[in-house]
Order: structure tokens, then C-alpha cells, then sequence
């Protein structure tokens, strides 16, 4: 287990606020949380369980304040969310079994090019259009990004926005919501699951 210094304990608590300020508004969190715990010296896979762990609770209180606006229809999400939850368990399972050596080299650019889309791609709208996939063909779609948040994580909150505007015809607003209860879906895994102890236990 890793001893950290007062000053590096205050980092990781700002980063934390930070991120949890994020997810809660938009998501993206990982995106602050995950470079900094590599910074610090955590391994790869622990700094991924971390962030779920800590990211979850953000994501959690936004799902529940949409819910009780009405804003999220859980009938149209039932098969996105059965896939999402399906990949991420997946995409845990996998990136427990990866090589740290490895992941430290592809993390770095995994969050380069995540930076890169978000300044460079398309902006969404917040008018409600036709939807070009129903929600069950959507599930595939889901399960994609739900892997990706189990394997990796950042940035898939807005992934998830992106692909229910243009694939699923929501505005900005509807999407956001209906992303919440998506990405809480696949980070549950890290509390439900051992492999959440088993990334975070003595090898961090």
C-alpha cells in the first residue's frame, strides 16, 4: 500500500472535488481524477477501480435528482441498460488481466485522444429528432461504451450523451439525463463486483 504525503493526500482531494463537481454536471470526471492518481505513483488498474469508486457517487446523486424530475424513461433504457451493464463487466474483467506496463503506455493516449474529440467534434443540440435506432438495436451501442467504461472509463459519460443524440434522437438535456442512469449502471459493477477489492487491494 501505497504512503502518501500530506501535500499529495490534499492533491487527490481537490482532484476528487474537481471530478465529483464534473461527473455530476456532465461527466467526463475520469478525465481529471485518472491522470492524477497515475502521477502520484497508483498502478493503472488501481487508478481505474479508484475512479469508479469515487466517481459513482456523482453520477449516483444525478441519476436520482433526474429520476425524480421525470426526466429518465427506464422502459427505453431497459435494453441499453442491460447491455451497458454486460460490457462493463466485460471490460472489467479484461482490464484486470492486462499488463500494468502496458496500460501505462496506453492510458496517456487514450486520454489524448479523448481531449483531442472533445475539442474537435460535433456539438449537440438540444432539440429532440427522429431516432435512427430503436432502443433494442441502440443496446449494441451501449455495450460498446459500457465496456469501454469498464476497461478504461473517461469520457464515456460523454460518449454516452453523443450517442443518444445522434443515434437516439434526444436533445442535449434528455440525453444527459438518460447518460446518468446508463453510466451508473455499468459503475455499480465496482461496487457490486470483487474485482473492485481485488484492484484496490494491497497491490495499489
Amino acid at each position: 500500500m501505497i504512503d502518501f504525503a500530506p501535500e499529495i493526500i490534499a492533491l487527490l482531494f481537490a482532484a476528487a472535488v474537481a471530478a465529483g463537481f464534473v461527473d455530476a454536471i456532465a461527466g467526463g470526471g475520469g478525465l481529471i481524477t485518472v491522470p492524477v492518481l497515475l502521477a502520484v505513483g497508483v498502478n493503472p488498474v488501481a487508478a481505474i477501480a479508484t475512479n469508479k469508486i469515487q466517481g459513482s457517487f456523482g453520477t449516483a446523486s444525478a441519476t436520482w435528482t433526474f429520476w425524480r424530475k421525470g426526466r429518465i424513461d427506464f422502459a427505453l433504457l431497459k435494453w441499453p441498460l442491460i447491455a451497458t451493464v454486460v460490457g462493463a463487466a466485460l471490460g472489467a474483467v479484461v482490464v484486470s488481466f492486462v499488463d500494468a506496463t502496458w496500460l501505462m503506455v496506453l492510458l496517456p493516449l487514450l486520454l489524448a485522444g479523448i481531449a483531442v474529440y472533445f475539442l474537435i467534434g460535433p456539438k449537440a443540440s438540444d432539440e429532440d429528432v427522429h431516432a435512427r435506432l430503436t432502443p433494442f438495436a441502440f443496446g449494441a451501442v451501449a455495450g460498446g461504451i459500457g465496456f469501454y467504461d469498464g476497461f478504461f472509463g473517461p469520457g464515456a459519460g460523454s460518449f454516452f450523451a453523443l450517442a443518444l443524440v445522434t443515434l437516439m434522437g434526444m436533445g442535449l438535456t434528455r440525453a444527459t439525463a438518460h447518460t446518468k442512469a446508463l453510466n451508473f449502471s455499468s459503475w455499480c459493477l465496482w461496487w457490486c463486483s470483487p474485482l473492485a477489492a481485488m484492484c484496490c487491494g494491497p497491490s495499489a
